[in-house]
């Protein structure tokens, strides 16, 4: 009998796979092992992804395998398919979006079991110790807590890493004084151990967890649409729980690695140990342990971001999508794909429930709703009697601000420092001012790389670019006409922090954005910071609006938001309403009443009306009803073509010419009811020094979309021009940029 011929992904850009032949008396590698293969001149690791009798190339000319690497399949035969979905839906390279599911050693060929845990206990001489020798080291003493409690069984690096982002030099200085030793063991079963007991639920809250338990056993996608407060992360809870008692393991998705350390707090106080994390701030070791853990099923939940929806599990019972509205999900270069998207595949694969959560559900996802497609469960007040924050718009066109501030803002920031209670700034701008002027020559502060200004970071005396990072020294004086009166145009966060020190001198700030954070564990210090009461302002961009609980804050302001209304991005309401929805969320959470505060020019925009109102399902109805009468999403699909080079006229003349490609293809395959824009620049045509330009086709169902997308990305890749650009497909885009 022939052998068979060998089709390997690679992780190559190139949309196809390549056939190899087996060594001579070899083992027959099974679909889904890792072989080592010659590429060209080098030596890759690719995944045989099947078995075919012939080939296009003649078998004299098919190099064979250089090695087998696993005698049995490393991804299974439905994960595969999920894989092969992912290229295909996004039209990217299959062994690129095989890349994605496994962690950085996996993908060199190493062993698919990582090395043995490190776990750290107090050595003999470390348990005669008295604590109180290390009152004058805080970080020191508490994780010499944590490992006295733990006694011999000690505590792994993971689980220090969640008492303290700093303990690792505690630790050393523990280590270096005899008291703490490391123990190398082999990776256990995650044990489900209780801590917390379980709250009673509302007759809502038993009501979705009741309907996601009855279809446990088939796929039916649920949107769990609860008001900020109104605690779906406790019916998370419930159903994860009830899932773990009967074997089955669950994965729950946040947006953003700044979620992950409050959910993960939610979770182990009641799982304990079941939990394992995969993000992109986790060490590669880490990364990989929780990896294999949960495909042995080792752990029952892996609570991750948006890379964790490719995690293979042993017997995955369910998947829940936190936030499933965020855009974060959405890769934005490489392999573009929506985790939210492939969630839902991924469930409908398994034929398991999907949980998709939200206080302000995408517009797709509340259409799906309303026709039934999903099964929306309803969380409509908070929990423990909360109410929701009372929202007053602020028109600065009566109303002005001084320095970014109204009066109004003023009065109430003092009112809460009054009652010792906690208020959040919001801004979405980070830096002091996003532009110097002269107001004598008319210069500007733009960036020479890109369609943008730079903005001025006051303490660090620079000027630095948002969007490619350029970076210089603050001019004194007008580099065109030596004018030293320069105009600090807008505000950011920094500007606000400044003019709040001054308004409140007595009283403690803390911002948080990406200046603030930017190093490794900086966000969970100051966000624990923030729900210890150890602020009494917090300044803020977006990283403050998402899911946070902050019990003391009881006032939110909303400041510059009107820059939303004008966006180009037909998505820029939804994001608008989603945005301002979300932060207002932080106010009067506990028991005391809250109150957000919008300044805007706009007062009377009917969105506006929407948010006062907490009036979600209104703001739909007009979206919707907007979109439907646009043509846009949900009622029809996009796709974009983007191209950027350095040349400034390249990437409307690529996109020209691949125009005319596409009109070829609908002729000659009869396809119809695609339409084909004309190719425009981007919004910002000009970012990091290269120019960009995008081409949009629609069509009102995805069929003839993919099968335009099937012929054309091959004609694009054959031709000359394609070389000439850098470009990219993106299906289903989120940013219109």
């Amino acid at each position: 009998m022939s052998r068979p011929f060998l089709q390997v992904a690679i992780p190559v850009p190139l949309r196809k796979e390549f056939d190899y032949r087996c060594a001579d008396s070899a083992q027959v590698p099974p679909v889904g092992s890792r072989v080592k293969v010659p590429f060209g001149r080098r030596q890759m690791i690719g995944v045989v992804v099947g078995h075919s009798s012939n080939s296009v190339l003649p078998e004299g000319k098919l190099k064979p395998i250089t090695e087998l690497i696993d005698d049995t399949p490393v991804v299974n035969q439905t994960d595969l398919g999920l894989l092969r979905w992912v290229a295909e839906y996004y039209h990217q390279p299959f062994g690129e979006v095989i890349k994605l599911a496994f962690p950085s050693v996996v993908r060199q060929g190493k062993s698919i079991s990582p090395a043995k845990e490190k776990i750290y206990r107090l050595s003999e001489q470390g348990r005669q110790v008295n604590i109180e020798e290390l009152k004058r080291a805080p970080l020191q003493e508490h994780v010499f807590a944590e490992l006295r409690a733990a006694g011999t069984s000690g505590r792994s690096g993971q689980c220090l890493q969640e008492l303290s982002a700093g303990w690792r030099p505690a630790l050393r200085a523990l280590q270096k004084r005899g008291w703490v030793e490391v123990v190398e063991q082999e990776i256990t079963q995650r044990n489900n151990i209780r801590r917390d007991q379980t709250p009673v639920l509302t007759p809502e809250q038993d009501h979705a967890v009741d309907q996601i338990l009855q279809r446990r056993e088939k796929f039916q996608c649920f949107l769990l649409y609860g008001i900020t407060g109104s605690g779906k992360t406790e019916v998370y809870l419930h159903v994860v729980e009830k899932l773990m008692q009967i074997g089955q393991q669950a994965l729950v998705l946040v947006p953003e690695i700044a979620l992950t350390p409050q959910l993960v707090q939610r979770f182990r106080a009641r799982l304990g140990d079941a939990v394992a994390l995969i993000h992109s701030g986790l060490a590669e070791g880490e990364r990989h342990r929780a990896w294999w853990q949960a495909s042995q099923g080792r752990v029952k939940v892996i609570l991750g971001t948006r890379s964790a929806v490719l995690t293979p599990f042993k017997n995955l019972g369910i998947v829940i999508v936190d936030e499933e509205h965020d855009v974060s999900y959405k890769q934005q270069d490489g392999v573009r794909y929506h985790a939210r998207d492939v969630a839902i595949k991924r469930a409908s694969q398994l034929n398991i429930p999907i949980v998709l959560g939200s206080a302000t559900p995408s517009l797709e996802t509340e259409e799906n709703a309303r026709s039934g497609r999903y099964h929306r469960l309803t969380l409509p007040s908070r929990t423990a009697g909360a109410q929701l924050p009372a929202i007053k718009l602020l028109p600065m066109d009566v109303m002005p601000a001084k320095e970014g501030l109204t009066h109004a803002v003023i009065d109430a920031v003092k009112q809460r420092l009054d009652n010792n209670e906690q208020s959040l700034i919001f801004l979405n701008r980070r830096g002091y001012a996003p532009l110097l002027v002269c107001f004598k020559c008319g210069w500007r502060s733009a960036c020479t790389r890109c369609d943008a200004g730079l903005t001025l970071h006051r303490r660090s005396g620079r000027l630095r670019c948002h969007y490619c990072g350029a970076d210089k020294p603050a001019p004194t004086a007008c580099p065109e006409c030596a004018n030293e009166k320069l105009y600090q145009a807008g505000e950011g966060t920094q500007r606000i922090e400044e003019n709040l020190q001054i308004q409140f001198p007595e009283a403690k700030l803390l911002r948080i954005d990406s200046d603030t954070v930017a190093r490794k564990g900086e966000l969970e210090r100051h966000l624990q910071q923030a729900r210890d009461g150890d602020a009494d302002i917090l300044v803020g961009t977006q990283i403050l609006s998402k899911g946070h609980d902050f019990p003391n804050v009881t006032l939110v302001c909303v400041l510059n938001v009107d820059q939303n209304l004008f966006n180009v991005d037909f998505r820029a309401a939804e994001y608008l309403f989603q945005q301002v929805t979300q932060v207002s969320g932080r106010a009067g959470r506990a028991s005391k009443p809250g109150e957000v505060l919008i300044q805007t020019y706009y007062s009377a925009n009917p969105y506006f009306g929407h948010i006062r109102a907490h009036d979600y399902e209104g703001f739909a109805s007009l979206a919707l009803s907007e979109r439907k009468l646009a043509g846009y999403p949900p009622y029809s699909y996009f796709v974009l073509l983007r191209a950027e080079s350095t040349e400034a006229s390249a990437p409307l003349s690529f996109l020209k010419q691949a125009r005319g490609y596409a009109h070829e293809i609908l002729q000659s395959q009869n396809i119809k009811h695609v339409q084909i824009l004309d190719p425009v620049p981007s919004p910002m045509e000009r970012k990091a020094g290269r120019y960009r330009a995008q081409l949009l086709i629609r069509a009102p169902r995805r069929q003839p979309l993919h099968a335009l997308l099937n012929h054309w990305i091959a004609r694009i890749e054959s031709e000359q021009i394609a070389r000439s650009v850098r470009w990219s497909v993106d299906v289903d885009p989120t940013e219109m940029y």
